[in-house]
C-alpha cells in the first residue's frame, strides 16, 4: 500500500502588526496576533523510496515554480536534519493567494513538515520540527505550533492564546486585491512608524478584533493604491477594515448571518470563521517522551 496523505494549509490573519522598535541589526521588533482562518491550501504528499523530491501545481493559480520553492526547500531541510533517505511527491493545490500578507508559502512548508513527519515515521516533536521551520521562513514556526498566538520580539516568540485567552469565534470577509506587494520595500521605507508603544495579551483581551492597527498599512498604501482602495470599499460597507501583515489583503470581521456583497473589480474576496487550532495539531506532541 502506497503512503501518502492529503493535507491542508490554512492562512492567518494579523489581527493587529504594531513595530515597536528596531534591533541593531536592522530586524524590526513586533508584536501581532496571528489568527488561523479557514482559507487554506491543500497538499497531496505520497513517500518515494529514491530519496528525490519531487513538485507539482495542479491548478493555474500558482506562479511558475520558483528555485526556492518553500515546499521543496522544508522536505529537504527535514530529510538533512534527519539524514532521511526516503523522497516524496508533492502536488500543491493553491488557494490561498500569493503576496497578500497571508502566510500562504509559511503555511504549505510547515504542513510539509508536519505530513514528513508523519509519513517518514521520523517523530520529530513541536520544537524539533519548528527548529527546522525557522530555517524557512519566520512565519513557519507558528503554523506548526498550530494555536493562534500573540507574537512578539522578530516573530520568534510565540505565545498560544488557548483556554481563557482563547479567540472567540468568528466571521471574517476578506479581500485580496489583485496587485501584490513587496515585504522588504514595506520594512525599508523611512515612511515606516517603528515606535508605537508596547501592548499586553490583556490590552488586546479586551477588544480582540478592534485593537490597535497595522503599523505597515500607510506606506503599502502609498505603494499600492489598492489596498486603499479595498479599504475604503469595506468601509463603505459598514466595516472597520484593515490589512494583514505586509499586505496586500485587507479584512474586516462581519457579524451579520446572511452577509453577501456583489464583488467590485476582479478582486478575490472570502467569507472566512477563524479556526480554534491547526487542522494538523494533534498530529505531533509538543516535546519528546523519555521513559
Amino acid at each position: 500500500m502506497r503512503a501518502l496523505y492529503d493535507v491542508p494549509a490554512p492562512a492567518k490573519l494579523n489581527l493587529f502588526l504594531h513595530i515597536t522598535g528596531r534591533r541593531a541589526d536592522g530586524y524590526h521588533l513586533l508584536q501581532s496576533v496571528f489568527m488561523l482562518i479557514d482559507w487554506h491550501d491543500s497538499l497531496h504528499l505520497e513517500v518515494t523510496q529514491d530519496g528525490r523530491i519531487t513538485r507539482q501545481d495542479l491548478n493555474t493559480l500558482a506562479p511558475a515554480l520558483p528555485a526556492d520553492d518553500l515546499i521543496v526547500r522544508a522536505a529537504r531541510a527535514l530529510q538533512a536534519a534527519t539524514g532521511c533517505t526516503q523522497g516524496a511527491h508533492i502536488a500543491l493545490d493553491k488557494h490561498i493567494p500569493s503576496q497578500a500578507g497571508m502566510g500562504g508559502g509559511s503555511s504549505d512548508a510547515a504542513s510539509t513538515l508536519l505530513a514528513l513527519n508523519r509519513l517518514w515515521n521520523l517523530g520529530l516533536d513541536r520544537s524539533e520540527l519548528a527548529t527546522i521551520g525557522l530555517q524557512l521562513g519566520a512565519d513557519v514556526p507558528f503554523f506548526i505550533g498550530g494555536s493562534n498566538a500573540w507574537v512578539e520580539g522578530i516573530g520568534e516568540q510565540i505565545t498560544p492564546l488557548e483556554g481563557l485567552q482563547a479567540l472567540p469565534r468568528a466571521r471574517f470577509v476578506v479581500v485580496k486585491p489583485n496587485a501584490g506587494l513587496d515585504t522588504p520595500g514595506i520594512f525599508s521605507s523611512p515612511l515606516l512608524k517603528r515606535d508605537t508603544q508596547r501592548a499586553t495579551i490583556a490590552d488586546f483581551a479586551a477588544n480582540h478584533f478592534d485593537f490597535g492597527h497595522n503599523d505597515l498599512q500607510p506606506v503599502a498604501q502609498a505603494l499600492c493604491p489598492d489596498v486603499e482602495k479595498a479599504s475604503n470599499w469595506l468601509a463603505s460597507l459598514g466595516l472597520q477594515a484593515r490589512m494583514t501583515g505586509s499586505g496586500s489583503a485587507v479584512f474586516a470581521q462581519i457579524k451579520q448571518a446572511d452577509f453577501s456583497v456583489t464583488q467590485p473589480c476582479d478582486w478575490t474576496i472570502k467569507v472566512c470563521e477563524n479556526l480554534p487550532s491547526h487542522p494538523l495539531k494533534e498530529w505531533i506532541a509538543d516535546k519528546r517522551t523519555t521513559g
